[in-house]
């Protein structure tokens, strides 16, 4: 049952959402060759906490950790370590925050120091596709019209659309309906009303669409070990368009990059 949001209650899961968008964009300070995942991870809970927050992954399902850290080869899920990030890694970061009783959650992936080319043409491609996909998110449209506006894009490139991993519906629980895969056929699927909130969330592997679970039962890899990137923002439908409630913005100031990637997805500009 999709369970839809007052204007009130939205703006309640913005302030949840601008939690982690904090969070990611003090953590792209932190991110560099030598640092491990689990010191971010505590940077994370202490931030968050700080906020006035909870982190929200902590104890999911039993999950051990602030943040899911996905380096490289590893999709999503990825448990934080002391395994030291290296020069030309990638690392998908992935939090959420409880504010308000509801939940925030979003992801970045980050080049540790210089990259490979063709990696960061796969993480333009796969943030590109995020956006893609949310263009289509709008009162009339189905889940279908994503799923298949992300898929067409990314595909176009060559690369492999995860299939087994989906974003989601969003509010006083992480995971609510529908589901959100970033494949599919459009006119398909449950139909967007008003007052909708997801998580949108491309991930999108250089290689094979395959992967494989390891036995911890979180972390997930693609099956040719070449690597995965992934991106996810949180849109609510507002006047039955589209509205970011999250925001890359604070990594980007964090980073010095300057984007206007956001702004047609902001009935009001955002202030930083």
């Amino acid at each position: 049952m999709i369970i839809q949001k007052t204007r009130e209650e939205i703006e309640l899961m913005r302030e949840s959402a601008l939690v982690v968008s904090k969070t990611l964009g003090m953590l792209a300070k932190e991110v560099k060759p030598g640092v491990t995942t689990l010191y971010l991870d505590k940077l994370a809970e202490e931030f968050i906490r700080e906020q006035g927050a909870v982190p929200g992954f902590l104890g999911l399902y039993d999950f051990p950790n602030t943040l899911c850290m996905s380096p490289n080869s590893q999709v999503v899920h990825g448990i934080p370590n002391n395994t030291p990030l290296q020069e030309g890694d990638i690392i998908s970061i992935d939090c959420g925050a409880i504010k308000n009783d509801f939940y925030g959650d979003h992801a970045y992936t980050f080049a540790v120091g210089e990259i490979a080319p063709e990696t960061q043409k796969l993480l333009d491609v796969t943030k590109e596709s995020l956006y893609v996909g949310i263009r289509e998110f709008k009162v009339g449209n189905r889940v279908g019209d994503v799923g298949f506006a992300i898929q067409n894009f990314t595909e176009k490139h060559g690369y492999g659309v995860v299939r087994e991993l989906v974003g989601h519906g969003l509010g006083r629980k992480m995971h609510e309906d529908p589901e959100m895969p970033n494949y599919g056929k459009r006119g398909r699927g449950k139909k967007f009303v008003e007052g909708m909130v997801v998580a949108i969330e491309p991930m999108t592997n250089m290689g094979t669409q395959k992967i494989l679970q390891h036995s911890d039962g979180w972390t997930i890899t693609t099956l040719d070990n070449k690597p995965s990137a992934h991106f996810e923002h949180d849109v609510a439908i507002i006047d039955g368009k589209p509205e970011l409630l999250s925001t890359f913005k604070y990594i980007y100031e964090a980073l010095g990059i300057e984007s206007n990637e956001e702004d047609e997805f902001r009935q009001q500009p955002l202030v930083i």
